[in-house]
């Protein structure tokens, strides 16, 4: 009983994470403290509020600092705004170590409202840029903090020109005046704080992302350029958690594979479902988001995201998943999956290391590999025709290698046999491959069998890339190989096919060689 109740509980710590990031903003590059909490089914984003606990008394939010110029770095912050565009003069960076950033009680986002006991609520920005500037050693400021920081905070950092504690030049309000001569800015907007007695933080729920069918994206959208410890997630809806930006690369990681997971959790249970309402014949193997790679006009390569699924015979292809039953009729594709062939491009084993190989069920080489997102994989279909794949994770490639072997095996033993149509010589013929018999040709008129050869007697082909293969067997009483040369309609999905079943065969005798043969769960699982 204690090791099941310890299990449930451990269970419930793996889906429930919270902790503090930065909520990114790629336009004007600036990053927001935020709070971060992962259920089972919910990601929510907060933000911080300040409560006043010392009484409702408007001055009772007045806070009186005394702050010591420094040598090095004058008093240690800038400031953005003025009476002259009707906004209070605000902190707009406190920077590291230095004078206001010891006290511990100044925050980007105080307006000040007396400098050295002058009111200066109604003051210009040049006026307060001044009076601080020639305060003295000794500066006592009096501030409040605001609950929406104004808009011109979000601007983008920076001066027009010297930020000298001397300099004396006009200063913009909408950008930072600095009463600093050096150092590192904090570089948040709002800063993780409480006051003993006077104010208290709370964080409030802004923003909910259903995980369920959600997806996550570690790129620039329209790009191979990889976030630095950043992250998107989206929900089946299109609400976005905004860029998620982490202090650590370790920190990023643990975030990404705790949703990650989730989000697979979730995406188990809707196969579940969905299983219920289809025959034995006809259930889901797996199903998730991937990225497309779509070649564009100017060779420019782009991804689009595209849901995938296995689901009995088919391999589907989707703009956006299937919630209804009615959904798996409106798939963008659907292919045999006895015709397709799963093939792993590229491992990130290390920062400069990429696995390129051949492998048997393995690496392909015929893609332009010069795009530079990892654990990607391509499905080779009929005609000729290729989809080229990238996921976020490598374990995402793992389940997905394991789950193509595994529908394509079923969908083998359960068709049993496929016959193609074909040509030799002005002749019409039906080519069959069989599970348990192997190969055989036979005519389409009189149904003859013209020649029947074992799985274990194919000892090599060739073809010309269009239409015409030639099969070479290995006569089992006189030793010989002899050639079969044939021609199909599709070319390409009869050979997928007869790789589709050559490999279940094998697989249904020795399945430890055909796991042995995984390349994305013995790299990517150990790395």
């Amino acid at each position: 009983m204690f090791i099941f109740l310890n299990f449930c509980f451990c269970a419930l710590l793996l889906q429930t994470k919270t902790g503090i990031a930065l909520l990114y903003d790629e336009v004007s590059e600036n990053a927001y403290d935020i709070r971060v909490k992962l259920t089972k089914e919910v990601l929510t984003i907060q933000k911080q509020d300040v409560i006043c606990v010392s009484g409702s008394d408007h001055s009772a939010n007045h806070r009186a600092v005394t702050l010591r110029r420094q040598p090095v770095g004058g008093l240690g912050l800038s400031i953005k705004g003025g009476a002259e565009h009707k906004v209070p003069v605000v902190i707009s960076k406190i920077f590291k170590d230095q004078a206001a950033d010891q006290t511990g009680m100044l925050f980007i986002g105080d307006a000040i409202i007396q400098v050295n006991g002058i009111n200066v609520e109604s003051a210009t920005h040049e006026e307060v840029v001044h009076l601080l500037r020639n305060a003295g050693d000794e500066v006592t400021i009096t501030v409040q903090y605001l609950r929406e920081a104004p808009s011109f905070l979000k601007l983008p950092l920076g001066s027009p020109g010297p930020s000298s504690d001397h300099s004396s030049g006009a200063s913009s309000p909408l950008f930072d005046s600095g009463l600093h001569l050096n150092g590192n800015s904090t570089n948040t907007l709002y800063k993780i704080f409480s006051y003993s007695g006077l104010q208290n933080k709370h964080w409030l729920d802004t923003l909910s992302v259903p995980l369920s069918m959600g997806r996550i994206s570690r790129y620039k959208a329209g790009t191979d350029k990889l976030r630095s410890n950043a992250f998107e997630v989206l929900a089946l809806d299109g609400v976005s958690s905004g860029i998620l930006q982490f202090y650590t690369a370790q920190e990023s990681a643990d975030w990404l594979r705790a949703i990650s997971t989730n989000i697979s959790d979730l995406t188990l249970q809707n196969m579940k479902m969905a299983n219920k309402c289809c025959s034995p014949s006809d259930q889901v193997i797996h199903m998730g988001w991937v990225n497309e790679r779509l070649e564009g006009t100017d060779s420019s390569q782009l991804y689009k995201f595209k849901f995938l699924a296995l689901k009995g015979s088919s391999f589907y292809i989707f703009s956006t998943p299937p919630v209804s039953t009615l959904d798996w009729v409106r798939a963008e594709k659907i292919y045999n999956l006895c015709e397709v062939l799963f093939k792993i491009h590229k491992l990130w084993l290390a920062d400069d290391c990429w696995l390129q190989a051949n492998f048997y069920l393995g690496i392909h080489q015929d893609f332009d590999l010069e795009d530079q997102r990892p654990y990607c994989f391509s499905v080779m279909v009929g005609h000729g025709k290729s989809h080229y794949f990238n996921v976020e994770l490598g374990s995402e490639l793992a389940v997905w290698e394991k789950s193509f072997q595994r529908a394509i095996f079923l969908e083998v033993q359960r068709t049993g046999s496929k016959t193609y149509m074909c040509s030799w010589q002005g002749d019409t013929l039906c080519f069959t491959i069989d599970f348990a018999l192997g190969f055989t040709c036979f005519d389409s008129k009189t149904k003859n069998v013209l020649w029947r050869f074992k799985f274990s007697q194919l000892k090599g082909s060739s073809d010309d890339g269009k239409t015409r293969v030639k099969l070479l067997f290995q006569n089992l009483d006189t030793k010989q190989i002899e050639t079969k040369e044939l021609e199909f309609q599709d070319l390409t999905a009869v050979l997928h096919c007869i790789h589709s079943f050559i490999a279940a065969k094998v697989a249904s005798v020795d399945p430890v060689f055909i796991d042995s043969q995984s390349v994305a769960r013995k790299y990517m699982y150990s790395n």
